[in-house]
């Protein structure tokens, strides 16, 4: 299977480099580039890619803004957004997760991380990994970040009373940082029987990826930051 990538970043040379590593890989094939925001959401629509690298500062429309839109299009629920930021921790990146994208990648990260982040992308997991993600939204929601409008704050809670106490153990432990297989080793299960409750908590929050189970732990107090 190909993964088919979505290239969105201002900066044409970027993209350039990026596209020849990408069309390097012979799983991997760029199929759109993008100058703006706009453009990225256009493109998502006609070309349906599985991965999107999408920058959080462009010019017009934004990554951040252009990620909204296509989460919430019904009709690219299968596409992956990976967000490019200079900076690892920066308030657009929680947003950007809160919004439905995958996770986050610094644009210094070596070849080897961008194409492995983008597998890991379209494998359905967070990026770059459970405890990277986990840091973040820690740092951020530590400085007050986590504040929630009342009606939203509800509405989580009647999804978080539809999980089983199975359910709601395992995404304490999603958001502390832990994979599938620390999961299955802490609560002596299998890593399969694991990902069926992922899975299962996923759907009933309304989640896309373990990226947004994270930050709902963290967002509803299931989940404390470390304030250093």
């Amino acid at each position: 299977m190909t993964i088919r990538v979505l290239l969105a970043d201002d900066q044409a040379l970027l993209r350039s480099a990026f596209k020849v590593l990408v069309n390097s890989e012979p799983d991997m094939e760029v199929v759109g580039e993008a100058a703006d925001g706009a453009e990225a959401l256009d493109l998502a629509r006609s070309e349906r890619p599985d991965v999107v690298l999408m920058d959080i500062r462009m010019p017009g429309t934004d990554g951040l803004t252009a990620t909204r839109k296509i989460t919430a299009d019904p009709g690219l629920s299968d596409v992956r957004i990976v967000m490019l930021t200079t900076f690892e921790v920066d308030e657009y990146v929680v947003q950007a997760l809160r919004a439905g994208a995958s996770g986050f990648l610094g644009k210094g990260a070596e070849p080897e991380e961008l194409l492995g982040a983008i597998r890991i992308a379209h494998a359905g997991e967070a990026l770059l990994s459970p405890a990277a993600t986990k840091g973040l939204i820690a740092s951020f929601l530590a400085q007050g970040g986590g504040t929630q409008a009342e009606g939203e704050g509800g509405a989580r809670s009647e999804r978080l009373a539809t999980l089983t106490a199975r359910e709601r153990e395992v995404l304490v432990l999603v958001g502390g940082g832990l994979s599938n297989d620390e999961i299955a080793e802490r609560l002596d299960v299998s890593p399969l029987t694991v990902k069926t409750h992922v899975n299962r908590a996923m759907a009933k929050l309304g989640a896309r990826d373990r990226a947004q189970l994270v930050v709902t732990a963290y967002e509803s107090g299931l989940v404390r930051p470390r304030v250093e």
